[in-house]
């Protein structure tokens, strides 16, 4: 749906950002001026104490000096509502009094009957509510009671009860005069398969609703009350309302308690989330029955940094635990990650509060292991490496998964603590070296392949490393690719932008783009949000997202300027072919980059044949690769740095083989 113009600038001079943002802050009295619209608090954004979160009311944006969060009033509602821009706009539109232009007719009746849908769910609601007070309730009661939740618990959840009958619900939705198509629509019902009436979705079940993050009842998750059905626990099927891997159970008061700098617990299911909010643990949520989707990581990332996964103590806990590691090492962040508290073998967080109390939880919580311990633990425990072949195929599955990671920083920093682990492993109590992360097994000292016997220094923690004076004019000591590499990207992101409609063709290659830059990695990021799904807001949403300097700066870049197919906006085959040009060509200098570093890292150990066949390869490469960038050179105008293999380099590089003993022969 478009917006006339003028309609934003309306909506932000009627709404006050200060309003917007109190619902979520707490003001600080001592900082904040209230008279001027200079406004203070604890960012709602990252967990601090200090009130680094900044609204100037007048200007109607606001910045944290912590996380560096910006934006107006809509993007705020945005990222505190998990709702997209057209929703954010109908949110400030509705209390600023202003009326929405007309839809799209079939766009407002798709919108109609979801709140319809809504409507019919808090019916459901209200009836399963009174059912568990009946006397069919009352082996659901008395299971409750076992469980610890008092009346006012079972109140603030609204749990209740779907009596052992198949047409209870539909019988009272009907007498209600509730359409039936509604009825089936929302999940509560499924067609006869011998020609009757409907029948009810959930029977003989204790019934929890599960809301979305603004409150509106969406679906339920029902636990079977008798022991041999086959489902102990049943969720709605997917709706209209409802997608089960873009929900979370108990999301909207999470979320609130989370910006209140309380960790973020992701428990396993229902009564997990609950005993925990009832022992003091407020800001914790379940996923529905699965295993953790991307689209559920994201929601958890937006309420905290570093969300706690409290998963029970049996195999199945720490299968989903394992299977969460390869899920989140791809789109790990500077600051976004994971922690993980494994409980006791055989219990769960409900059964630890309710038989040791939140303190039993707490000192768990405490305990919660970073990611890569977790992952050094999957890829080791159980297993006996007393032969090179075994430690061979450990450094290889973790060189893999450290490859997903996809920020340079995030994967030196594994790779380092992988490093120190390995040593601890292999090595027992020798000294650590301080170096990059090497996984070829090779001793510090000594050994044939240096010339004249000459090894490299011993070197204690923390000592910094510097180039010899041989080496410096190197290949392998490294050059200004990353500016050839930024080169490419942005002719990639000016393509795309200009035609996004070749964005799906090619979003593998995107999502893998490794943007240091981190302009370019913003706009990389809006270009696979709105890429694919709103193409036609994609430039749009980066002004309003990234301010309007974005694209200006990008396409005032020389070498982007002058790339023919962006003198054809819209025109798909000539975007394509520049893509399917360029993205080779960037693959192939960032997997050659890494190459070479890689076998720079196992110069500092033994030379082997493994590794002098891997420089071959990468010599070769570097050829073809300098001569392509040679052909380009004019066109990116990168400067004199580039790659380019002059005498001086071809020297060195061919010391450097020298000295481990390959020869070209």
């Amino acid at each position: 749906m478009s917006l006339p113009p003028g309609f934003l600038d309306e909506l932000r001079t009627r709404t006050s950002l200060t309003a917007v943002v109190g619902r979520k802050v707490m003001w600080d009295q001592r900082k904040s001026n209230m008279g001027k619209g200079d406004m203070w608090a604890p960012c709602p954004f990252h967990h601090e104490k200090s009130a680094s979160f900044h609204v100037d009311d007048r200007k109607g944006f606001y910045y944290c000096f912590g996380c560096q969060a910006k934006g107006d009033a809509l993007k705020f509602v945005q990222e505190t509502e998990n709702v997209g821009f057209m929703e954010a706009v109908e949110i400030l539109a509705g209390e600023a009094g202003m009326e929405m232009p007309r839809r799209d007719p079939q766009a407002q009746q798709k919108q109609d009957r979801r709140s319809q849908l809504a409507e019919v769910m808090e019916q459901a609601v209200q009836f399963f509510r009174l059912q568990l007070n009946t006397q069919g309730g009352t082996a659901a009661r008395a299971y409750l009671a076992g469980r610890g939740l008092t009346g006012e618990a079972l109140e603030r959840w609204q749990i209740g009860f779907a009596p052992d009958g198949w047409q209870g619900l539909w019988d009272h939705l009907r007498g209600k005069s509730v359409p039936e198509d509604l009825i089936m629509a929302a999940g509560l019902a499924k067609p006869s398969s011998k020609g009757g009436k409907p029948y009810d979705t959930f029977r003989n079940r204790i019934m929890f609703p599960i809301r979305d993050a603004r409150g509106r009842a969406i679906a339920f998750g029902g636990r079977a009350m008798d022991p041999n059905d086959n489902a102990k626990y049943l969720n709605s099927p997917e709706t209209e309302l409802f997608d089960k891997g873009r929900s979370l159970y108990n999301h909207g008061p999470a979320r609130t308690a989370a910006g209140r700098d309380t960790p973020l617990i992701v428990a396993e299911g229902y009564m997990d989330v609950i005993a925990l909010s009832e022992g003091g643990f407020a800001s914790c949520v379940a996923p529905l029955g699965t295993a953790i989707t991307e689209n559920q990581l994201q929601m958890l990332w937006r309420m905290s940094d570093e969300p706690v996964i409290a998963l029970d103590g049996d195999k199945a806990g720490i299968r989903a635990a394992m299977r969460l590691i390869d899920l989140a090492l791809p789109r790990l962040e500077a600051g976004k990650s994971l922690r993980f508290a494994i409980m006791p073998e055989g219990k769960d967080p409900d059964d630890m509060i309710r038989s040791e109390g939140p303190a039993a939880v707490q000192a768990v919580l405490d305990q919660a292991m970073p990611m890569v311990k977790l992952l050094w633990q999957r890829e080791t425990e159980g297993r006996v490496f007393d032969s090179p072949e075994r430690k061979a195929a450990l450094d290889k599955a973790l060189r893999e998964k450290i490859r997903l990671i996809r920020d340079p920083s995030i994967r030196q920093h594994y790779g380092e603590d992988i490093k120190e682990l390995r040593w601890q492993l292999f090595r027992g109590n020798r000294p650590q070296r301080s170096e990059g992360f090497s996984l070829t097994g090779s001793s510090p000292k000594g050994g044939r392949g240096f010339r004249d016997g000459a090894r490299p220094p011993w070197r204690g923690p923390g000592a910094v490393l510097t180039p010899l004076a041989s080496t410096r004019s190197s290949l392998l000591a490294g050059s200004d690719e990353a500016g050839l590499a930024r080169a490419r990207e942005a002719v990639i992101l000016a393509t795309v932008i200009t035609t996004p409609a070749v964005v799906h063709e090619f979003e593998t290659n995107l999502e893998r783009m490794l943007c240091t830059d981190p302009d370019l990695a913003a706009l990389r990021d809006m270009v696979l949000r709105y890429g694919i799904d709103a193409p036609e807001r994609l430039k749009e949403e980066i002004e309003y997202s990234l301010g309007p300097h974005a694209l200006e700066n990008l396409f005032a870049l020389r070498h982007v300027a002058i790339i023919p197919c962006l003198r054809k906006p819209g025109d798909a085959e000539a975007a394509r072919l520049t893509l399917a040009e360029e993205f080779p060509k960037l693959e192939a200098l960032r997997g050659l980059d890494a190459e070479l570093a890689e076998a720079e890292e196992d110069l500092s150990g033994l030379a082997d044949e493994a590794l002098t066949w891997r420089l071959k390869q990468a010599a070769e490469a570097r050829n073809r690769a300098v001569r392509s960038e040679n052909e380009d050179r004019a066109q990116y105008d990168v400067g004199e740095n580039g790659a380019r293999l002059d005498r001086e380099e071809r020297d060195a590089f061919g010391a450097l083989l020298d000295r481990i003993g390959f020869s070209e022969k």
